[in-house]
């Protein structure tokens, strides 16, 4: 793929600067290391190594990457690894697909208080839909689920909402067979979430609850996926996404930034937004997670504890097997080609920034 013609990382070169002394007084440690991690990516200053091709005596160098999670650059090999391990949890039934959006309201506290807010929303959707499922009335069965959080909306302004990958059915509650869903159950079921949710059945810190009974929360189901192979292609579209990919960047003339978004209030159109750079960062930077912060989280039978276990029981009870292993499996990550000829190029022995410029150094032509 093509370079874009402008980076988040080419924004900050210029302006990180500027913004961060303009914006010292709310910028916290976090989002401070997540600009320096950006800017440095796969530049000398986190060094790199000596490549040589693998077919003719070109030699080039490689920068190391930043391996951080919110810059644009770092996340393909990272999804490509996490959806080869997430492959042999798919199980033979449809999947749904919903989505939990926080009221707006709550945005000011998302602000202040993130790890809070956003385990709360992991926590009151998570526990309500185990609940619900579990109840005779409706499913009557254990559910397994996993939860993905985003914080952006397409124009960059915050908006939390966990996107749900749920199997259709579970099991029954001592654990002897899979309990498949009725048709309609879905229809059914995001109907007694969003009851459950504005009735508050989860607690919540009392500060919450005047902003809570303002607003409806938002849950909102997409069309099942027929073939569980379909569910991680799907699934890499949101589990090692960013605030903003580079792709989107449409221009950036040293003070205004210019991107593509999708307007999904009017029909899903593209449209252009311009931002001085320092709103564009200021937006990019809300959505910079607490260190530690887990934003892909899993429940019920899928989670980390029962995983293996339960989902040998449930193929067991589906009378089937594992999925065959797909490319995403087998396959070796990205090659880095020969610029020249196309070949493999033969990775070199990790060099600091001082190795790497004393390595490169033009020799004297006296």
């Amino acid at each position: 793929m093509s370079r874009p013609p402008v980076e988040v990382a080419d924004i900050l070169r210029i302006q990180g600067d500027c913004f961060r002394e303009q914006n010292r007084s709310w910028l916290g440690y976090q989002q401070l290391s997540v600009l320096r991690a950006i800017a440095a990516c796969r530049t000398a200053a986190l060094g790199g190594h000596l490549d040589s091709c693998s077919r003719c005596d070109l030699h080039a160098i490689s920068y190391n990457s930043c391996r951080n999670r919110h810059c644009p650059k770092c996340q393909a090999q990272a999804r490509q690894r996490w959806l080869a391990r997430r492959e042999q949890d798919l199980l033979p039934v449809p999947y749904f697909h919903v989505v939990f959006t926080l009221p707006h309201a709550l945005n000011p506290l998302c602000q202040r208080h993130p790890r809070l807010l956003y385990d709360l929303l992991f926590r009151a959707s998570s526990q309500t839909m185990l609940e619900v499922a579990a109840d005779p009335k409706h499913l009557g069965a254990r559910i397994g689920f996993l939860s993905i959080l985003h914080t952006w909306g397409q124009n960059l302004r915050l908006h939390p909402h966990l996107h749900c990958v749920i199997p259709a059915g579970g099991f029954d509650p001592g654990y002897s067979r899979w309990v498949h869903p009725k048709y309609a159950f879905f229809l059914k079921y995001l109907a007694l979430l969003q009851q459950a949710l504005r009735q508050r059945r989860i607690d919540f810190p009392s500060t919450l609850v005047r902003l809570l009974l303002k607003d409806d929360w938002v849950v909102y189901a997409k069309p099942a996926f027929a073939e569980p192979a379909r569910v991680l292609r799907y699934l890499g579209r949101y589990t090692h996404r960013v605030a903003i990919s580079n792709q989107r960047l449409l221009s950036f003339d040293g003070q205004r930034v210019s991107f593509r978004w999708k307007d999904y209030a009017h029909g899903n159109k593209q449209r252009i937004m311009t931002l001085s750079a320092s709103e564009f960062l200021r937006r990019f930077c809300q959505h910079v997670l607490p260190r530690g912060f887990v934003r892909i989280r899993h429940f019920g039978h899928l989670a980390s504890a029962h995983r293996t276990s339960l989902l040998a029981l449930a193929r067991q009870q589906l009378a089937c097997q594992p999925l065959p292993s797909s490319h995403l499996t087998n396959s070796p990550l990205a090659f880095w080609r020969c610029p020249r000829c196309g070949a493999n190029m033969n990775i070199g022995p990790n060099l600091t920034a001082q190795q790497l410029a004393f390595r490169c150094k033009p020799t004297d032509s006296s």
